[in-house]
């Protein structure tokens, strides 16, 4: 796939490449010039789970066991 440089430096990335590497808006490219070539890749600055982490909450009285077993559709009981 090819895709111009515009007057303002600007390159659009070919939709089928933005689906294949999940990239959405706002998300932060690096680039760099390795042999005379372009390097993209996305920018992870931090652990994509770490704001998650200690968020969620399990209904009042249920286990980690039994709020699992409820989930994936089994009966449940509250410990």
């Amino acid at each position: 796939m090819k895709s111009a440089v515009s007057e303002k430096g600007q390159v659009t990335i070919p939709k089928a490449v933005r689906d294949c590497l999940g990239l959405r808006p706002g998300t932060l490219l690096e680039f760099r010039a390795e042999n005379g070539r372009l390097i993209g890749a996305k920018s992870v600055s931090e652990d994509v789970f770490r704001k998650w982490r200690g968020r969620g909450r399990l209904p009042a009285g249920m286990t980690v066991d039994a709020y699992l077993a409820l989930a994936r559709g089994g009966r449940a009981h509250r410990g």
